[in-house]
């Protein structure tokens, strides 16, 4: 399976920042996991609090892991959150079911990584993490 490489990550870090700074959102953070969970690439935007890069990472992580996007993993926390609890449980708790946690695909449809933003709404959070991929041109699945 084909992995998110350095660039693209900090790229899409770097342009996910950019549109909320330009959107008047408050500071973030921006963390892009590969295929298997792991850190790619982190930054954190000037005033954003410290704990914004574990829940940015809870929420990638919880993506690539689970294979589908935050809105689906907060659906699926809204109907069973045991299912949810369960597996937060088993990632050492890097699971956060939010808007926010976006699923990276390649052309194929395989999953490559997983962005997660922190710091504003999780809508304005996704939003962010939306832009930053646009910015890449990787296909995803919020």
């Amino acid at each position: 399976m084909k992995s998110i490489a350095l660039k693209t990550a900090l790229s899409i870090a770097e342009a996910g920042l950019s549109h909320a700074e330009k959107s008047g959102f408050k500071p973030m953070a921006v963390v892009v996991v590969d295929d298997g969970g792991r850190l790619v690439a982190f930054m954190r935007g000037d005033g954003a609090s410290p704990g914004r890069f574990e829940l940015a990472l809870a929420k990638a992580n919880g993506c690539v892991m689970l294979g589908v996007g935050g809105r689906a993993l907060a659906a699926l926390n809204a109907s069973n959150p045991g299912v949810v609890t369960a597996a937060g449980n088993a990632f050492g708790g890097k699971l956060f079911p939010a808007p926010g946690g976006v699923l990276l695909r390649d052309g194929q449809g395989a999953i490559i990584g997983a962005v997660g933003v922190s710091g504003d709404t999780p809508d304005n959070d996704e939003a962010a993490a939306i832009a930053g991929i646009r910015a890449a041109g990787i296909d995803f699945q919020p």
